[in-house]
């Protein structure tokens, strides 16, 4: 199992970026495989996490043309820099 863990300097969030977030969660759940999406936004942090089967599947959804927009559109108006990272799972438990 893979993550992806996005951490973002939120620069503005509006109206348009809640569609956007709620819609690429749906997307990436819903036809690309992703296991299980968490996002949380804490003053002007935000990190989002996503879980994958493969490595195959996240490559898929980096390109798809909804997501890229949706790229795009952070880059330019709702963060001022962003990081992501691709992990491998290799232990997982709880109690």
């Amino acid at each position: 199992m893979y993550a992806v863990i996005f951490r973002a300097e939120v620069a503005q969030l509006d109206e348009e970026y809640s569609q956007m977030a709620t819609r690429m969660r749906e997307l990436a759940l819903q036809e690309y495989g992703c296991l299980e999406f968490t996002a949380v936004t804490e003053g002007a942090n935000e990190i989002a996490i996503s879980y994958w089967d493969s490595l195959e599947q996240i490559r898929a959804w980096k390109q798809n043309a909804e997501h890229l927009t949706a790229q795009a559109k952070g880059r330019s108006h709702w963060y001022s820099a962003y990081r992501v990272q691709i992990v491998e799972v290799v232990r997982e438990y709880s109690a």
